[in-house]
């Protein structure tokens, strides 16, 4: 592009040159030939060119950094989900992503309606120094009704600078008056590590959840570990939980690994397109145990940095992974700085564990007719071997060494919360119970159930089994094809017998419903940890972890190689 097509550039705002001139610059360093030089100036002088005559002759006004961001956007929708252009108004959520930090009030919105009430609140946040509790209705923010807002148009009018005031008009859930409250906003930092305890009959198996692999999550985690071996010197074995943690930082993952290995193992090995980015890392630290039985917990929801830890540790016969197959991210990101607080960030290459696996299990170079991907098939799946042995496959997540059937929850369950009728029962009876007894032990009574079925008779939560939506769907099949009204009768025959009765339905999953709601009652009296600590007692991922390290002989069969 000539110094002349710069130059027509700075008619447009700042933040859009900035934008495109990373990218010249960036593909210029990146063209191989003189036809690739060509072929991205001549595009990019286009783009300009069409910028410039839709900025000048419109016919309404455009918004030139909504307009540029369209196009981006559009652009990475070829690549791979995690290539995402990230706006100067995007930054805070993404250094939240990295950091667990974010300047807010510390609460949850949930709407009902067109209402929007206080969800969860954090622990010694500005919003429960400032007396709000889930369940209150949140009316006003700054003066400005909020009626018909989106939960994210809350969420960008409660975050703010530490030290900010914000003004809510609240109608307390258990007083039912209406009150002015000033928030002070504060650095909101959820820890990385939401909960850790003794488990076991004998409280001498270590646990610790991990949520995401953000800054010094690693040292929380030996801390904790630290913490639990204090008040148990005789520890038998740790539970990591990296069930639904999505990832993070590479080298947080690389320390979390070295908290069970010796100096300089090699944990994870980076290959892409630029020889810069082929990196190998290894444990460079101190460990904190490297005997002692480990055993970790994912689910399909446990990606990135969470599968370099469980794939390391499995490839090294350093532990067991418990649970399901993971999600299948071997991708490896960076954040490149694009000018005026906007930055690119874009997969630059794939990650290897120690046995050379990578464990990405959807193939994005190869897309679809229609633009959609698949995953790697299991012909081209390739096999691999652990440290003594063991198989194990690329492409296609981590394979759990004990497999642990995930529990589904019912629908008539999913119809309970999504219409508010757990939480709403919740507040009703936090209301009344100034306390409980702790999270760990806490049950309702029969009587307190049967309080609660009462209050539900007038609470409308009709809902569709999954008997009814097959039938539904054989249904419009019959009828797209015409064969219906031969059979209308014995479809409305049956469609009467597996019709569900509400009470009925209430009693057959009285057990699942009652716990669940235990733990949002909990979670009123013990924030998150005591969601996470009450949710523990009927966990077969942990009770099935636990009894692996209360089995060495077991244990230590499944890191053999089987013959």
């Amino acid at each position: 592009m000539t110094i002349k097509g710069f130059k027509r550039l700075r008619k447009f705002k700042g933040f859009t040159m900035g934008v495109v001139f990373m990218a010249v610059i960036s593909l210029f360093i990146n063209a191989k030939n003189s036809d690739s030089y060509f072929e991205i100036s001549k595009n990019l002088d286009i783009f300009a060119t069409l910028f410039k005559q839709l900025n000048s002759y419109y016919v309404d006004p455009i918004e030139p950094g909504k307009l540029v961001k369209t196009g981006i956007d559009a652009m990475l929708e070829d690549l791979d989900p995690y290539t995402n252009y990230i706006t100067e108004s995007d930054i805070e959520e993404y250094e939240f992503q990295t950091t667990g930090k974010y300047g807010g009030i510390g609460a949850t919105m949930r709407k009902k309606g067109d209402d929007i009430f206080v969800g969860d609140v954090y622990e010694n946040s500005p919003a429960q120094k400032a007396g709000l509790h889930p369940g209150d209705q949140v009316i006003a923010i700054d003066n400005h009704t909020i009626t018909g807002k989106s939960i994210d148009d809350i969420s960008v009018l409660l975050k703010g600078s530490p030290g900010t005031q914000v003004g809510l008009k609240i109608k307390d859930a258990y007083t039912s008056e209406e009150s002015n409250k000033i928030v002070t906003r504060g650095e909101i930092e959820v820890s990385s590590v939401p909960y850790a305890g003794l488990m076991g009959a004998e409280k001498n198996i270590a646990y610790v959840k991990l949520s995401q692999f953000t800054q010094g999550c690693s040292r929380l985690v030996r801390n904790s570990l630290d913490s639990l071996k204090g008040a148990n010197p005789n520890l038998k074995g740790v539970v990591l939980d990296l069930r639904n943690n999505p990832g993070g930082l590479l080298d947080e993952a690389v320390n979390m690994c070295n908290l069970f290995l010796e100096k300089g193992q090699l944990v994870v090995s980076t290959k892409g397109k630029v020889a810069e980015k082929n990196k190998e890392y290894k444990t460079n630290g101190m460990p904190w145990d490297t005997k002692i039985p480990v055993t970790v917990l994912i689910n399909q929801s446990s990606a990135s940095a969470s599968e370099i830890v469980a794939g390391t540790l499995q490839d090294l016969d350093r532990g067991l992974v418990v649970g399901q197959k993971s999600y299948g991210k071997g991708l490896v990101q960076e954040t490149v700085a694009l000018g005026y607080n906007a930055r690119l960030k874009l997969t630059i290459a794939k990650y290897y564990t120690p046995s050379g696996r990578c464990i990405q299990a959807i193939d994005y170079t190869h897309r679809n007719l229609d633009g959609s991907v698949g995953k790697v098939p299991d012909s081209l799946k390739q096999t691999f071997t652990t440290k003594g042995g063991r198989k194990v496959l690329s492409g296609g997540g981590v394979e759990a060494d004990v497999n642990v059937p995930d529990e589904v929850i019912s629908k008539f369950a999913v119809a309970l919360y999504t219409k508010n009728f757990l939480f709403d029962y919740a507040t009703q009876f936090a209301k009344q119970r100034p306390s409980i007894t702790a999270a760990g032990n806490f049950s309702l009574t029969d009587a307190e159930f049967n309080g609660f079925a009462k209050w539900l008779e007038s609470k409308d939560y009709s809902y569709k089994s999954e008997t009814e939506i097959v039938l539904d769907s054989l249904k419009n099949t019959a009828i797209r094809e015409k064969y219906f009204e031969a059979t209308k009768t014995e479809f409305n025959t049956l469609q009467t017998k597996i019709a569900h009765d509400k009470q009925q339905d209430l009693l057959k999953h009285k057990a699942e419903v009652k716990r669940l709601l235990e733990n949002e009652i909990v979670s009123r009296y013990y924030f998150l940890r005591g969601r996470i600590e009450h949710g523990l007692r009927a966990d077969n991922d942990v009770a099935k972890a636990i009894n692996l390290i209360n089995q060495p002989t077991q244990y230590q069969a499944l890191l053999q190689v089987k013959k």
